[in-house]
């Protein structure tokens, strides 16, 4: 199972990202001012992350294929690692779908 490892910054910032069982990151935040915003940002990312139309697929200038999940207001709360495949990417997509919702978050 997926969890959210949320981090702090030697410069006093909080940022997470969801990694999968095997401690590979599958998206990662922004960063932010509180630990209180990035754990809102969890729970935005709970919410959106089964909603298929919060996704923007994009291609990097690079060829690799990577998303980003949207907020209700359109704004980002998490991005993709890159993939060399869009299948890659869509599978990325499809385990947090599945797994985001029910996340645990660790610290550190």
């Amino acid at each position: 199972m997926s969890l959210f490892r949320l981090t702090k910054s030697d410069h006093g910032q909080f940022h997470f990202s969801l990694v999968d069982e095997a401690g590979e990151m599958l998206v990662q935040s922004e960063m932010y001012n509180s630990k209180a915003s990035a754990l809102n940002g969890i729970e935005s990312v709970r919410t959106n992350a089964e909603q298929e139309s919060h996704y923007d697929y994009l291609t990097s200038k690079n060829g690799k294929f990577y998303f980003n999940l949207l907020a209700q207001n359109k704004q980002i709360v998490a991005t993709s690692r890159m993939h060399e495949t869009r299948q890659d990417c869509d599978t990325t997509a499809t385990i947090l779908k599945l797994q985001a919702p029910k996340a645990k978050v660790v610290e550190g």
